[in-house]
C-alpha cells in the first residue's frame, strides 16, 4: 500500500510538473516584454537616408527619404512623424514634400523668414494633392508607407530641406541627433546617424550617373512592447471534427472595466452611432467592442474539410476596433503545411522565408479594390479567405492540434494564441489531453484518505 501511495505521489508531481512547463512556453509564446527581435523578419527595418545634393552660402540642400524595409510592417494613416535634434543653429529655410510642425521662435531673422527655427524640429509628410510646385518624388501621400512585401514601389517617402546657419562642406558639416519616428504612434526606436559612401542616382535615359555629395542613414527598428502595453490581435479555433470552438484567451488584450463607462461599446446598446461618433474618430486609441478578450482583431482559424490527398481552412479576420479602418492590413501566419499551399481564395499570398530551406511562414494580405480594407466593427468589419493544403503523409495529422498555426501577425504584431492543451482534440483523442491538476489532486487526496482509512 505504501508502493502505491509512492506511485500516486510521483505521478501527480510529474503531470504537475508537465502543465507548469506548458504553461510557461505558452506564456512565452505570447505577448512578452522581450519581443523587439522578430525571428520572421530578422533584417526588417525602417532606414532614413539624408542625401546632401548642393551646398548654398550658409548651408545645403538635402533630400530625406524612408524606406520601410519591413517584409510585413506598414505605416498606415495618419502616417509617420519624423524628428531630430540640430547639432549646432541650424534652420531649415524652406522644405519640399514636407512641411515641420511647428515653425517656432524665428524673431531674431528679418525680411526673410525661415521655415524652421526649432531646435528639435518635427516633420510630417504633405497631404495627396498638394499643388505640383511643393512636391518632389515620393511625396504627399499622407505619411503612409506600404511594407515592403505588399508594395515596394510605394515603400518610400521624401521631402526636400533647405538648412541654414550649418556647414558648408563635408568637414564643417554636423550630422543631426536624437531622431525619432513615431508611426503613428510610439514603437519604434532609432539609432544614430552613420556616415556612409555617397548615394548614387541613375539619369531617367540610364546613361549618366550623379552622387550626392554627402550621405549618412538612420536605422529604426521596432518593438512591439514599445509600441503598447497590451496586445491588439487574438486567436480562436475550431475544427470540423470537434464541437468545441476554443475563443481567444480571456483578457488577452484587457479585461473589462465595469467600474469606467466608456471603456467599451456594446454592439446592442441603442444609439451606438453616437456613442461611436462621441468618442472621436481623431483619436488613436481603439474604441472596442465589449468581449470577453477586449482584443481591436480577431483572427479565427478553423479546419473546415478534409480530402483525401488535400484538406482545407478557413480564415476569417474580425474587427472589433469602432475607431479603425485598417487600409493595406496583412496577416503573417506560421504552420508546417505552408510548403505544400495548393491554392489560397480572395487573399494575395508570399511565402516568407527568413531562414533559408524552411517554407513554414506565409503572408496574407487583401486583393486591392476588393477586401484590402478592413472596415471599422460591425456588420463589414470581417474579411475571410479559404487555403487549400495538399498533405504531406510524412509529417500529416489531425492529432495533438497540429492542424492549427503556431503564430500569427497582424499588422506585424503578435496575435494572443490559445493555451495548447485547449485546442480541439479529435474525437477519439481523449485519453492523450492532459488531466487537470484539480483532478490529479482530488484523486491523490482519495488516495491518501484511503490509506490512513486502512491503516
Amino acid at each position: 500500500m505504501a508502493n502505491l501511495f509512492l506511485f500516486i505521489t510521483r505521478s501527480f508531481f510529474k503531470l504537475s510538473s508537465f502543465s507548469c512547463l506548458l504553461l510557461f512556453l505558452f506564456s512565452f509564446s505570447s505577448f512578452t516584454s522581450t519581443e523587439a527581435y522578430d525571428p520572421l523578419d530578422p533584417n526588417g527595418n525602417i532606414t532614413i537616408k539624408w542625401d546632401i545634393m548642393s551646398w548654398t552660402p550658409d548651408g545645403y540642400v538635402a533630400v530625406v527619404t524612408i524606406y520601410n524595409f519591413q517584409q510585413y510592417r506598414h505605416i498606415q494613416a495618419p502616417g509617420w512623424t519624423l524628428g531630430w535634434k540640430w547639432a549646432k543653429k541650424e534652420v531649415i529655410w524652406s522644405m519640399m514634400g514636407g512641411q515641420t510642425t511647428e515653425q517656432g521662435d524665428c524673431s531674431k531673422f528679418k525680411g526673410n523668414i525661415p521655415h524652421c527655427c526649432k531646435k528639435d524640429p518635427t516633420v510630417v509628410d504633405l497631404l495627396p494633392g498638394t499643388p505640383y510646385n511643393q512636391q518632389i518624388a515620393n511625396c504627399c501621400k499622407g505619411g503612409v508607407l506600404n511594407s515592403w512585401v505588399q508594395d515596394p514601389t510605394t515603400a518610400a517617402s521624401s521631402f526636400q530641406l533647405s538648412v541654414g546657419q550649418a556647414g558648408t562642406t563635408n568637414k564643417t558639416v554636423r550630422v543631426p541627433k536624437n531622431f525619432t519616428l513615431k508611426a503613428p504612434g510610439p514603437g519604434y526606436t532609432c539609432g544614430p546617424a552613420k556616415i556612409v559612401k555617397p548615394s548614387r542616382f541613375v539619369t531617367a535615359d540610364k546613361r549618366r550617373v550623379t552622387q550626392a555629395l554627402m550621405t549618412w542613414n538612420v536605422t529604426c527598428t521596432y518593438s512591439q512592447f514599445l509600441a503598447q502595453k497590451t496586445p491588439s490581435c487574438c486567436v480562436s479555433l475550431s475544427s470540423f471534427y470537434n464541437e468545441t470552438i476554443v475563443p481567444c484567451p480571456q483578457c488577452a488584450c484587457g479585461c473589462q472595466n465595469t467600474s469606467q463607462s466608456g471603456s467599451c461599446v456594446d454592439p446592442k446598446a441603442p444609439h451606438i452611432a453616437s456613442v461611436v461618433s462621441a468618442a472621436g474618430k481623431n483619436n488613436l486609441a481603439p474604441l472596442v467592442q465589449c468581449t470577453s478578450h477586449m482584443c481591436p482583431v480577431r483572427i479565427h482559424w478553423h479546419v473546415k474539410l478534409n480530402y483525401k490527398e488535400y484538406w482545407r481552412v478557413k480564415v476569417t479576420i474580425t474587427n472589433f476596433n469602432y475607431n479603425m479602418n485598417y487600409t493595406q492590413w496583412n496577416l503573417v501566419m506560421q504552420h508546417p503545411n505552408f510548403d505544400n499551399l495548393t491554392q489560397i481564395f480572395s487573399f494575395n499570398y508570399k511565402a516568407l522565408t527568413p531562414y533559408t530551406g524552411i517554407n513554414d511562414t506565409a503572408m496574407l494580405w487583401g486583393v486591392k479594390f476588393y477586401n484590402d480594407l478592413l472596415s471599422q466593427a460591425g456588420p463589414l468589419g470581417n474579411v475571410q479567405s479559404e487555403l487549400l493544403f495538399r498533405k504531406d503523409k510524412s509529417t500529416f495529422t489531425f492529432e495533438k492540434g497540429w492542424a492549427f498555426p503556431r503564430r500569427i501577425y497582424f499588422n506585424g504584431d503578435n496575435c494572443v494564441m490559445p493555451p495548447p492543451d485547449a485546442y480541439p482534440w479529435l474525437p477519439n483523442a481523449s485519453s492523450h489531453q492532459l488531466i487537470s491538476t484539480l483532478s490529479l489532486l482530488t484523486t491523490l487526496v482519495a488516495a491518501m484518505a484511503f490509506l490512513f482509512g486502512y491503516t
